[in-house]
């Protein structure tokens, strides 16, 4: 799970329990986990669960050479770990470290060398979101799963910034209280579902 911070507007956020872990990026680890497919693998393994990198391979379209590179990448710096007691030398399962992400981009304002890798992530953030919203909308849906979902916009409020960090606040209590326990059973009726939340600043026109 992801999980942003309001000096950092465009991460990609999933709340989680209170007492679920949580890892801070810092220049080391941001570097290591911003490149469009090591985070497009992270997102695989945390969605779908543990797979080898033919797997991987199989649904991104990369060789497996250019997986197996990047899966290293991702467990040097403690994303993704090897699934014990499963597959061989030849066959490694990976799956990826549970918690939140935490990322405060202001925390990068003095180290222009963390610029590049600052803008690749939050980018890579924004297309990631909206690819997930595009692929339900276009999914083909049947039974009471028709019509089910919205994509909102309220773009008239006026807040200060405590008052903006408060509706986040508040926005992701009541995603926490509605999202089920990981070790219950799950209902048979329920499938995956994506919750984005976007709260963001808006620049005024010149009105002169």
């Amino acid at each position: 799970m992801n999980e942003h911070r309001p000096e950092d507007p465009s991460a990609d956020r999933a709340p989680s329990p209170a007492d679920a872990p949580r890892r801070k990026l810092d220049a080391g680890s941001l570097r290591g986990l911003a490149h469009p497919l090591r985070m497009r693998l992270l997102d695989e393994l945390r969605m779908n669960g543990p797979a080898t990198s033919a797997r991987l391979s199989e649904r991104t379209g990369e060789s497996t050479g250019t997986i197996s590179w990047h899966l290293r990448h991702l467990a040097e710096h403690g994303f993704i770990e090897e699934e014990s007691g499963r597959g061989t030398k030849r066959e490694r399962w990976w799956r990826a470290v549970p918690g939140a992400i935490v990322l405060a981009a202001t925390d990068f304002d003095q180290d222009p060398g963390s610029r590049a890798a600052l803008s690749v992530y939050q980018a890579e953030n924004l297309r990631r979101q909206y690819r997930r919203a595009a692929d339900s909308m276009a999914a083909e849906w049947e039974g009471e799963w028709r019509g089910t979902g919205t994509v909102s916009d309220w773009s008239n409020l006026r807040l200060t910034p405590a008052q903006l960090q408060a509706l986040i606040d508040d926005l992701a209590t009541v995603v926490t209280r509605h999202t089920p326990d990981p070790d219950a059973a799950p209902d048979p009726a329920a499938r995956p579902v994506i919750v984005q939340i976007q709260a963001l600043p808006r620049k005024e026109s010149d009105r002169s």
